[in-house]
């Protein structure tokens, strides 16, 4: 006898329903449990913490070697951009004002996808939820 396939496929592979793309449940497949739901969370969170690690090393090279600014000023002007606060230093030179500029808009960005990664998995869970209590009603 062939071994019959689990109902319950795990995150991020090909189902009968196709590729789980960043390892959710389809809609048509029962919530995750929470261990699923908690891994997810640090998974996530990691994610964001590199997100903004590697902007912060981005901020801080550019604030150094375009800015002129010691290690620490650098670090404060990255962080202060970063956290959408906005600049401490002033700047002198065009390339160092032009990357002042493009990081700040980078940063917004940033931010917002930052908040986007640390989120999924609990609004994903939410409208999942939401999604079978609406298909429970039908019936």
């Amino acid at each position: 006898m062939a071994k019959q396939a689990s109902s319950k496929a795990s995150p991020a592979k090909k189902s009968a329903g196709g590729f789980h793309l960043f390892g959710y449940e389809h809609r048509n497949e029962p919530l995750a449990s929470r261990s699923i739901l908690y891994r997810r969370l640090v998974v996530n969170g990691l994610t964001a913490g590199a997100m903004v690690l590697a902007s912060l090393i981005v901020g801080i090279a550019g604030y150094r070697f375009l800015g002129g600014l010691r290690w620490i000023d650098a670090f404060q002007n990255a962080a202060m951009i970063l956290s959408g606060m906005g600049p401490v230093d002033a700047l002198h030179s065009t390339g160092a004002k032009l990357f002042a500029g493009l990081y700040a808009i980078y940063s917004g960005l940033a931010l917002i996808a930052t908040a986007g990664v640390t989120i999924a998995p609990i609004l994903h869970r939410f409208l999942h939820r939401f999604h079978l209590e609406d298909e429970g009603d039908e019936e």
